[in-house]
């Protein structure tokens, strides 16, 4: 156990950080997923922007790596042309 109240402190922000982090990770994968099962282009074309807007922040924040974002965007991009 830590002997220090920094460590202490330490201690408790990396858990809320690791808590706020993983939230927002997750709604990030689940926003995905649910982009994915759209069929309506015109539905897709409006959801785009905000998921994009997403996964940019998580990059920023390093919680995901950058070219992992560039990945999702480039295939989310892709389905969305594909609809018809």
């Amino acid at each position: 156990m830590a002997n220090h109240q920094s460590a202490l402190k330490r201690i408790r922000q990396n858990e809320s950080r690791r808590l706020h982090n993983r939230y927002f990770a997750k709604t990030m994968r689940n926003s995905v997923r649910k982009f994915r099962d759209l069929s309506d282009k015109k539905e897709a074309e409006e959801l785009l922007p905000k998921l994009y807007a997403m996964i940019d922040k998580m990059a920023k924040k390093n919680l995901i790596h950058k070219n992992k974002a560039g990945n999702l965007k480039s295939s989310i991009t892709k389905y969305a042309n594909s609809l018809s």
